[in-house]
């Protein structure tokens, strides 16, 4: 910005001397942004305003609606709006300025009308003639000459941004809701320009922009003003769509400004109401809310991505409600345009999360597969931490493109910026540092060669460590603050989980202890039961058991304070002797069971012998089931058989099933004898192994030479589950993909010697006992 637009700005900031104790820090922007767009309106329409004025005169005597009125009024004029009042700022007098104000504001045609009603303006304008300083902000705005002979449209957009920067400033606790900070903004807009400076030089090029998070219109201003200093004559056209009232106001206020048709920025949400749904743009800017959840409008999403799929935005898959991030970056990918018309590109801020949360599987990790399988991430760049107003946390720059140059093509480049910044003289909320020109350079050159870089070391100063506490003798040498690139296949972010399976292994003992647990319903039921039983159940009689009714108050408090979880369905089930005389039932059947399986495994009846053999044991149940002339439910078995048996890693393999084929341990066909059987699994020694893709060879072989090299070895009785397999090839194994970027920039720094730290365990005794002989002397 030029000393000439600052002034302008500065002069117009002024107006803060005069709300000062009246007003908020945070609120000056809110009377002031509305207030430049007003002398801006009536500055761009004074020499037109005569011939508005006569036309009016003319339409009013026709009864029309104010639509068609307004159509035949902008005819009138040069601009795209009107204003049908004969007053304007220098004339709205003192005694009945407010009203005189309010009357002005509505003579505007709509679209300008509604950016005041937005601004919530009226408001304002009551508390600064309550305040009695109405008038005096109206002549200090009256006297500012923003016509457009003296401010070109350009001029003027500058000049307001500079407002809006001061603004999101002075109330920085919030900025970050609506204000991406200006050097992020020059990076992402650099970068996904650049590739287009050529053809964005010629003439009569027109071209299209877009933000579906528009805030205050940041990216879109920042867009149209690196292509104007390309190229003075080229057209851009902005759209845009923002959720906040007041940014919307104050992005449709400056595109109003620059001479844009406002009616291509919307209100509303992006996610579930998409108002340019049949648009299709040339370049996107995006700095979406980050972690934020889309549980409001998660009906209108899934139902999009059930019904439309691939024809809808969200085809590839969703990420978990609690983060909403991905879901923009699908937005944005369903706006590019054909590569058939000049194609699309996209730059997009989000956090760390959308770079690896997810399994294979997921909706993140399918999201992200269907981006570097469809070749659309061109460079992901790591930003500084603290560079933002309202968080301090990582933060990425993506591009994406689906008219990738040649060389660029299965290609994705990780550019480490996080030690390109210096230091803010004054914090702005969490902002702490700033992105100078030459960081920003640094990062869109490398990005330009499409360069590989290892670590070259920065001329960037130490950062300033506390000099509270006791300071170490020998501190820890700082590391050097390093710049590097690195250029990737797409095909090294995915890898495929293989699910690997080991066997049950199963001990049983009928003791009376094991079986007394029968009495007690399972989770999350067990625990009050017992404490009930033990309270009131000890002398029920037959007839009476499970009658709690006597003391239902008082359980009731028990489990309010200790047991909240419970919900009040399950309290009444607690409360019900049905529950107790069932699990007594149960109880009854398993004494049964012990005196029958004592019969027949010749050991003592009352408490029937450790067995390892769970198979054995099954034969034996079946028998004494049989015989006691009992039929379990299956939920009945599962219930006696938790309670009797547990893992035991020295206990024999249990059979799920015995096979006909022949065996093939790797996919858990095992021989045992003269049989071929399969194991069942234990679910808690379940695990996965991801297996780095490999597109040069076949899966099964690629699978296969890792489970007997990584897994065989350690775990010679595990075996791959061969019914996982991935949804869209069909092959073993989940396909996933992850960006673990602070990985692949991981520089191994190695410890310090050991004589080294004894030298320094040895200073710190000899200082510890140098104070000991000072307090006892």
């Amino acid at each position: 910005m030029t000393p000439n637009f600052t002034q302008t700005a500065a002069f117009l900031w002024a107006v803060a001397d005069l709300l000062r104790g009246d007003f908020k820090q945070s609120q000056y922007g809110r009377i002031i942004l509305p207030f430049t767009l007003l002398r801006r309106l009536e500055c761009v329409l004074e020499e037109d305003k005569p011939g508005i004025l006569k036309k009016n005169a003319e339409v009013s005597k026709m009864g029309l609606p104010e639509s068609a009125a307004e159509k035949i009024l902008l005819h009138a004029t040069s601009a795209n709006f009107v204003n049908t009042s004969p007053m304007d700022l220098s004339k709205l007098g003192e005694a009945s300025i407010k009203d005189n104000l309010e009357t002005y504001l509505q003579s505007f045609s709509k679209d300008a009308r509604e950016i005041f009603e937005y601004f919530k303006f009226s408001e304002f304008i009551g508390q600064l003639n309550d305040c009695n300083l109405l008038y005096k902000v109206v002549q200090k705005f009256a006297n500012a000459d923003l016509s457009p002979q003296r401010i070109s449209n350009y001029e003027m957009g500058l000049v307001f941004e500079e407002l809006i920067r001061r603004f999101a400033e002075s109330s920085n606790e919030t900025a970050g809701e609506h204000f991406t900070p200006r050097d992020i903004v020059r990076l992402t807009t650099s970068l996904v320009f650049m590739a287009d400076d050529e053809v964005l030089t010629r003439e009569g090029i027109i071209r299209t922009i877009y933000d579906p998070t528009a805030g205050t219109g940041g990216f879109l201003s920042n867009g149209m003003e690196y292509v104007h200093e390309l190229n003075p004559n080229a057209v851009m056209r902005a759209f845009g769509q923002e959720l906040n009232p007041e940014s919307y106001a104050i992005c449709k206020a400056d595109m109003l400004i620059k001479g844009q048709e406002v009616d291509r920025i919307k209100l509303g949400n992006t996610l579930s109401n998409d108002q340019l749904y049949a648009d299709k743009f040339d370049y996107m800017l995006s700095n979406p809310p980050f972690g934020v959840d889309w549980k409001k409008v998660e009906k209108e999403i899934r139902d999009e991505h059930t019904f439309k799929g691939f024809d809808g935005r969200f085809g590839p898959g969703l990420p978990r409600v609690s983060d909403g991030s991905l879901l923009f970056l699908l937005h944005l990918i369903s706006k590019l345009r054909d590569t058939r018309d000049g194609g699309g590109r996209i730059g997009i801020i989000l956090n760390g999360s959308p770079l690896f949360t997810g399994g294979a599987g997921s909706g993140e990790s399918e999201i992200r597969r269907y981006i570097l399988e469809v070749d659309l991430l061109e460079a992901i760049v790591a930003l500084p931490t603290d560079m933002f107003y309202n968080t301090g946390i990582a933060t990425y720059v993506w591009v994406l493109s689906n008219k990738k140059a040649p060389e660029r093509k299965g290609k994705v480049q990780l550019i480490n910026g996080v030690n390109l910044c210096s230091k803010m003289r004054r914090s702005l909320g969490s902002k702490r540092n700033v992105m100078l020109d030459d960081d920003i350079a640094t990062i869109t050159r490398a990005f330009g060669q499409f360069a590989q870089i290892d670590s070259v070391e920065l001329n960037k100063p130490e950062d300033v460590k506390s000099n509270r506490g006791r300071q170490a003798d020998n501190p820890k040498a700082p590391e050097p603050k390093t710049f590097s690139s690195k250029v990737f296949a797409t095909t090294d972010f995915g890898y495929r989980r293989i699910t690997v399976e080991r066997p049950l292994r199963l001990s049983v003992q009928f003791s009376n202890e094991r079986l007394e647990e029968l009495r007690f319903a399972p989770k999350p039921f067990d625990s009050v039961m017992k404490w009930a039983y033990e309270q009131f159940g000890q002398n029920w009689a037959d007839e009476d058991y499970g009658d709690l009714s006597a003391y239902e108050s008082e359980i009731r408090a028990y489990i309010k304070e200790n047991f909240s979880g419970l919900k009040e369905k399950q309290i009444k089930t607690v409360l019900d002797d049905g529950l107790w005389r069932f699990q007594k039932a149960l109880l009854e059947v398993g004494v049964a069971l012990q005196k029958q399986l004592g019969k027949q495994m010749g050991t003592d009846a009352i408490v029937v012998g450790h067995c390892d053999d769970f198979n054995h044991f099954e034969g034996q149940l079946k028998k004494a089931l049989k015989a006691i002339e009992v039929k379990l439910e299956v939920g009945e078995k599962k219930q006696l058989l938790n309670a009797v048996s547990w893992k035991n890693p020295e206990a024999q393999r249990v059979i799920k099933k015995v096979h006909s084929q022949q065996a093939d341990p790797l996919y858990g066909l095992f021989e045992l004898g003269k049989k071929v059987v399969e194991f069942q699994a234990d679910g808690d020694l379940r695990d996965y192994e991801n297996i780095p893709l490999d597109p040069s060879r076949p899966v099964k072989e690629l699978v296969e030479d890792y489970f007997l090299k990584e897994v065989a070895p350690h775990v010679p009785d595990a075996w791959i589950d061969g019914s996982k397999r991935d949804g869209k090839d069909g092959e073993l194994g989940l396909v996933g993909y992850e960006i673990p970027f602070n990985r692949h920039f991981y520089v191994y720094t190695p410890p310090r010697s050991l004589e080294e730290i004894d030298a320094d365990l040895d200073l710190v005794s000899q200082e510890i006992m140098d104070l000991l002989r000072e307090v006892h002397s």
